[in-house]
């Protein structure tokens, strides 16, 4: 019984990875109980300062930079 659930997960796992496009921007799908699922951008970043678990690649884009606005004198 055992042997087939290690099967399965192993097949579950290479079918999330051969599914996902060939990226150099794939990141972490990081879920914490409570809270709403979201892309990180490391395994890392989502154990160590989220707290959470990486069950899934995802597409991480990282945070556009605020433009800072002139003001007109």
């Amino acid at each position: 019984m055992r042997k087939s659930i290690v099967v399965a997960a192993l097949l579950l796992g290479v079918a999330l990875v051969v599914g996902s496009p060939a990226r150099a921007d794939v990141g972490c799908g990081c879920v914490k109980l409570g809270q709403n699922p979201m892309c990180t951008a490391t395994v890392e970043e989502c154990v160590g300062k989220i707290g959470g678990l990486c069950l899934a690649p995802c597409d991480y884009q990282a945070p556009k930079m605020a433009k800072k606005h002139k003001k007109k004198m």
